[in-house]
């Protein structure tokens, strides 16, 4: 008799605690939700990427940016080493992984045109400039 006593609470318990571990209330987001969280990720990134300088103690970079249905980036995103590198390429890397899914998920269409990254990057009035 002793060993049924934990089996009759064991068993509601995790019933109830499964029960109330469900998300019925979130709604999912709409395609619009997602596409406005892509367009303010992405003016976060552009932003940080223009607060950059170059000179002669920093170096100037490019980074793929975006993610285009057919595959590759949308463009090259280029900026210096005075801003935190680390977190803008984190962001960038977060940005495409998501612009991925949601081009997946919702059947984005786009021209499958590549998009060559530039040749190399210079500095002009302490500004990166991609060159082709």
């Amino acid at each position: 008799m002793k060993k049924l006593l934990p089996k009759f609470i064991l068993v509601p318990l995790c019933l109830f605690l499964f029960s109330t571990q469900c998300d019925d209330d979130v709604a999912p987001l709409t395609q619009e939700d997602e596409e406005q969280e892509l367009t303010i990720l992405k003016a976060e990134i552009e932003s940080l990427a223009d607060a950059s300088v170059c000179g002669d103690t920093f170096e100037c970079k490019f980074i793929a940016f975006g993610s285009k249905p057919c595959g590759g980036p949308w463009s090259y995103l280029v900026y210096s080493t005075s801003i935190d590198t680390e977190e803008l390429e984190n962001m960038v890397e977060d940005y495409n992984r998501n612009e991925a899914i949601y081009n997946t998920q919702w059947g984005i269409v786009s021209d499958c045109a590549f998009v060559n990254p530039p040749i190399g990057v210079t500095c002009e009035n302490n500004t990166c400039v991609a060159t082709f």
